[in-house]
């Protein structure tokens, strides 16, 4: 286990992305509960990649959402929607991740879903290069359709009682603290123990950060 700043964490991320060795587009999971801190490290990783020389694709499976009338069959609340129902893994190997990986012509599209119409959208194809990292974070991406389509897997840990006092911090401006502690209580929170139930996301995981203090990280590091 290491410990340090979060600057040194995204060197220590960076070097690990840089010590894979593909033919093809470096393709990087964040994954992580919701209000873990995925997407914010997510964000600065790409920012280090950029600093660095690297052309990055950054993208998330927020924008792989199939519209809400299809994904809630099984209720607002439910975990088991949330796990099987949500998203469209099918279209996001289709459309992203198996272009950038072996074989792939690089021609992507990085989103399938418009969350201001809530409906299927198809934009333009856009190529990257050999050279490219997409990084791309998300709940359940350590599940086993996405799980061989990742070149490196960071995992970010979080207590899942401190991601509901950050959700609550976070979205209190558009949600009721009710609404919050029901939707992370019944939803979010019983999903994330179905998944590591599952599919072990910490024993799949290359890098797994433990980012209940963001500023002071720990992490530690397997073998891939």
């Amino acid at each position: 286990m290491e410990h340090g700043t979060r600057e040194q964490l995204l060197d220590h991320l960076a070097a690990a992305v840089a010590s894979v060795a593909v033919a093809h587009p470096v393709r990087v999971a964040v994954d992580g509960a919701p209000a873990a801190g995925k997407t914010t490290l997510a964000d600065e990783l790409a920012v280090v990649l950029r600093e660095r020389g690297r052309e990055v694709v950054r993208a998330g499976i927020d924008d792989f959402l199939f519209p809400r009338a299809r994904r809630y069959p099984r209720g607002e609340y439910s975990a088991e929607g949330c796990y099987f129902d949500a998203h469209d893994h099918h279209a996001l190997n289709r459309v992203l991740l198996d272009p950038l990986g072996p074989g792939g012509d690089r021609r992507f599209q990085a989103a399938v879903y418009d969350h201001a119409a809530d409906t299927v959208f198809s934009p333009p194809l856009a190529t990257t290069s050999a050279g490219a990292v997409l990084v791309f974070d998300g709940v359940f991406l350590m599940r086993p359709e996405l799980l061989g389509r990742w070149d490196l897997r960071v995992v970010v840990s979080t207590a899942l009682d401190t991601t509901v006092e950050r959700a609550l911090t976070r979205e209190r401006s558009v949600s009721s603290r009710a609404d919050i502690e029901r939707r992370w209580r019944e939803r979010y929170i019983p999903a994330q123990q179905l998944y590591q139930a599952r599919d072990r996301p910490m024993d799949r995981a290359h890098v797994v950060v433990h980012n209940d203090e963001p500023r002071r990280p720990r992490w530690e590091t397997r073998a891939r």
